[in-house]
């Protein structure tokens, strides 16, 4: 009965990982610029002394959809979205480059331009600082302009330009935090060819339609081994039970 219990035991643990990823992917479908990860199974040998007599299934996250969401218009100055191919460069609390899609972007009292969830956006020339401003216009470049207060309407500044890149999606990692890293850890150069849209934000690549099924399949097949863990149970007390005569 140990194989059996063993079988079961682990597919009901990597049910309840794969149940983990779809309900982070649901959880992110209204997020900004979230890029939902893929899941899979797949059969892994137990190698140990003897023959490899026991086989398990392995959850995992075989890599990431990087199809971008749909453009939604918001008409915030300071909300941008990558227009086609890119990835805007933050810099995260550790110090480190990494990259994202989500450009709901807001201004701290210091006058730091950050993400929605703190990261300091990176300008060409490192973290993006921005003087008192009335207007904060994005360029279809990347550029910053702005119209110091107390100036006229048509007195604009350019202060900064947004750092663009264009990394291969191949070379790139996603990190717990949602974030994307270079797999070298090796900062990128920006990209000119990558354009923005001021006034709008990208949404999620989510599908919550398929998204809910897998966890539905993932819960039932998570019925399924805790049955067969009970039935092996069943079984093994009714062979103790004819010994014992």
């Amino acid at each position: 009965m140990d194989r059996m219990i063993f079988l079961a035991m682990n597919a009901a643990r990597q049910m309840l990982n794969g149940q983990a990823q779809a309900a982070n992917n649901l959880a992110n479908a209204n997020t900004s610029g979230f890029k939902a990860d893929f899941e899979a199974f797949r059969a892994m040998p137990l190698f140990g002394d003897g023959a490899p007599t026991r086989v398990f299934s392995m959850a995992e996250r075989p890599g990431v959809n990087f199809q971008p969401g749909a453009i939604q218009q918001t008409g915030n100055e300071l909300d941008v979205a990558i227009n086609g191919e890119g990835f805007f460069a933050v810099q995260t609390p550790d110090g480190k480059e990494a990259y994202t899609r989500a450009g709901e972007l807001h201004i701290d009292a210091a006058g730091q331009l950050l993400t929605a969830h703190g990261d300091q956006v990176l300008g060409n020339g490192g973290p993006i600082v921005l003087p008192p401003a009335s207007t904060v216009l994005f360029g279809k470049d990347g550029t910053i302009s702005i119209r110091p207060i107390g100036q006229e309407a048509n007195t604009l500044a350019q202060v900064d330009r947004l750092k663009l890149v264009k990394p291969a999606v191949s070379d790139l990692l996603k990190s717990t935090d949602g974030l994307f890293r270079q797999k070298s850890g090796l900062p990128l150069d920006p990209d000119a060819s990558v354009g923005v849209l001021n006034g709008a934000l990208e949404g999620s690549n989510v599908n919550p339609v398929a998204e809910m099924m897998n966890m539905i399949e993932n819960s039932r097949q998570y019925e399924l081994a805790v049955k067969a863990m009970n039935t092996a149970q069943t079984v093994d007390a009714d062979g103790a039970r004819l010994l014992r005569l």
